[in-house]
């Protein structure tokens, strides 16, 4: 029996899952909280239902796995994550996950066994958490969540590794990758564009070729509170006017950089303190990322804003200090892994198109320790981190179709190459 992609079970738990949201916020379901914990317990149950045993790494990964064939073969993984942003969409990394179930779904339906054991994972806490890291699970699977980021604090002062324990991981026993070298064939995982390339150029599926290098930062830029009535301008030492001329300096000079190659920058969290209307501001932090495909550019570039930014609040008479908050380099995705998805598209007659993420993903982790790769689907309007994101059903299907196809190619390229 050839397997096939149940449509209709994969659209109803796209919405089942998307209803898991805070009511006031949609669509919300941050990793770390009670909502977040309801959403895996009922993945869990649906993994089991598609003959999938399910366990929960160190990490706090949540895995589904089907053995294969080949006693001792490495997995071949595919997934993404079902956390959200503040606010955020319904198929950004959920669409992953659950395409991902289905194509182990339809494989058991099938009895279509593989070579190697497939593999459908939900990777813990992928957006910027409210401990600063993004990509905790992965980065714990790669061996790159590193004792800094497990010591980074939210708002009311609990650590990354307390809240990973109530997730239940066990962080005090990431010493190093939790698989060893060799031990994962391939990662494919398939994701929403997030942007407007594939809508525009009227395409269902992108192969990815590269994911961007991030680097976030956390200014702190302190001034004096003083009454801002009484302190004469000139006496005045404001720390958000020094903020904001650093906000403008990161705009300019990521504008000239893109101008050359794409490098983007923005900040996207900054807080005043006291905040009072008639005090002058006597603190400011705010968080800064930039973007770019080449790892050299991208440091380049953050230590010359960095430079800038010094001179520039000293000329505020503000005080500035940097902290990395965390970096991750960039990806070029595994050429076999995009020949596979080329392959996929060409046996559905659908037309691809080749194309870098601007956007960070589980994949770049998973890549430092085995071959990964990506799909994407149209993002209308290029729209996402909104209640307005939306990839149509058709996308959905023949992206979820893709991924099963790519696995099936895969499954055969790896084995033959054993």
């Amino acid at each position: 029996m050839i397997p096939q992609i149940g449509a209709a079970r994969l659209l109803t738990r796209l919405n089942e899952l998307a209803s898991l949201t805070d009511p006031a916020r949609p669509y919300t379901r941050r990793a770390f909280t009670p909502l977040y914990e309801r959403g895996r317990v009922w993945l869990r149950a649906e993994m089991e239902r598609a003959g999938l045993s399910v366990t929960l790494d160190a990490g706090g990964n949540l895995s589904g796995r089907r053995e294969g064939s080949t006693p001792g073969a490495a997995t071949l993984m595919i997934g993404s994550h079902t956390d959200t942003v503040v606010g955020g969409g319904r198929f950004d990394g959920i669409l992953g996950v659950l395409a991902a179930l289905e194509v182990a779904h339809c494989l058991h339906d099938a009895g279509h066994e593989l070579s190697h054991a497939l593999e459908v994972v939900d990777f813990l806490s992928e957006e910027p958490s409210d401990y600063g890291a993004s990509c905790v699970g992965s980065r714990a699977l790669a061996g790159t969540l590193t004792p800094e980021l497990l010591a980074q604090t939210n708002a009311h002062g609990e650590t990354l590794e307390t809240a990973m324990r109530r997730a239940g991981a066990r962080p005090e026993v990431l010493r190093g990758p939790l698989r060893e070298a060799g031990s994962i064939a391939a990662y494919l995982e398939l994701h929403i564009e997030q942007g407007p390339v594939l809508e525009t150029a009227g395409v269902p599926i992108g192969v990815v070729s590269g994911i961007v290098g991030i680097e976030r930062w956390e200014l702190t830029f302190s001034g004096r509170p003083d009454h801002a009535g009484t302190t004469p301008m000139a006496l005045r030492q404001d720390a958000l006017v020094g903020a904001a001329g650093c906000v403008s300096l990161l705009r300019q000079l990521a504008l000239e950089a893109d101008q050359q190659a794409p490098l983007v920058a923005t900040v996207g969290q900054l807080r005043v303190s006291p905040g009072n209307s008639n005090v002058i501001p006597g603190e400011v932090v705010l968080i800064f990322e930039a973007r770019a495909l080449n790892a050299q550019r991208l440091s380049d570039f953050v230590a010359g804003f960095l430079e800038q930014a010094e001179t520039l609040a000293n000329g505020a008479d503000v005080r500035l200090s940097a902290k990395l908050v965390s970096r991750a380099a960039p990806l070029v995705c595994d050429a076999q892994i995009q020949t596979a998805v080329k392959a996929a598209c060409a046996d559905l007659e659908l037309p691809c198109l080749t194309l870098p993420s601007g956007a960070g993903h589980d994949a770049m982790q998973v890549g430092r320790l085995a071959p990964a790769g990506m799909l994407f689907v149209p993002s209308v309007g290029g729209r996402s981190h909104t209640p307005d994101e939306l990839t149509h059903e058709a996308d959905v299907l023949a992206g979820a179709r893709v991924l099963l196809g790519a696995v099936l190619k895969l499954d055969e390229a790896v084995a033959r190459s054993l």
